[in-house]
């Protein structure tokens, strides 16, 4: 079988992910590019409160290219991103703790949220940044399904206190509207198209949803 054109050419470049999510790290893998993955430093993840919805995820994803931009050499790209849930115009952000998923869960419960994934990719003379949203909706579950799926699962890496892969997807989640694989925490479809452009196009421009920096 011939491998695609535009992915042999990426996968001749030097592609980072920076990122600690193994989703994120199982959906690259999945569409075969080859990548290393740079997770050893930490940034805080602060954003103006100003912004709403998609654009804090799409700041945070430009932040951490901007945090990373030392490791872009002459042939690397640089892939970074951010997810938020969004429920009634309030982040729901990662649980702390065990009380503090279950409480996640229990407002999200019953109703339709929204996933935002901002992606930025980044070389050495050249930016883009996207970004993704989804639609979910949960079913109203039980304290003790909750509970259930945070004691087994410990969905404490996770934007909102749970995996659409895991458990409680399965169980508790009514339809989605938009990429399921954007509430796994990246969109991929999206992000190849970009790449492939990319590759296309090697008079790419910065364009994308640009924020104040």
């Amino acid at each position: 079988m011939t491998t695609p054109e535009a992915l042999n050419k990426l996968n001749a470049c030097d592609i980072i992910l920076a990122s600690k999510s193994p989703r994120r790290q199982q959906l690259l893998k999945e569409i075969g590019l080859n990548f290393r993955i740079v997770n050893h430093l930490e940034m805080d993840e602060v954003y103006p409160a100003v912004l709403k919805a998609e654009e804090i995820p799409v700041y945070l994803a430009k932040a951490k290219a901007a945090f990373y931009e030392s490791l872009i050499g002459p042939e690397t790209i640089l892939i970074t991103a951010d997810t938020i849930v969004w429920l009634e115009n309030e982040v729901i952000g990662k649980p702390v703790d065990y009380e503090d998923a279950v409480n996640m869960l229990m407002k999200l419960s019953g109703k339709m949220h929204e996933v935002f994934t901002g992606v930025c990719i980044k070389s050495i003379d050249r930016e883009t940044v996207f970004h993704a949203s989804s639609k979910v909706f949960f079913r109203k579950l039980g304290e003790e399904e909750i509970r259930f799926y945070v004691d087994t699962y410990k969905p404490y890496d996770k934007a909102g206190a749970y995996g659409v892969q895991e458990w409680i997807g399965y169980v508790g989640m009514e339809r989605i509207e938009g990429s399921y694989f954007n509430v796994m925490g990246l969109p991929v479809q999206k992000l190849y198209c970009e790449l492939v452009k990319m590759m296309e196009d090697r008079r790419w421009k910065i364009t994308g949803d640009v924020l104040p920096f």
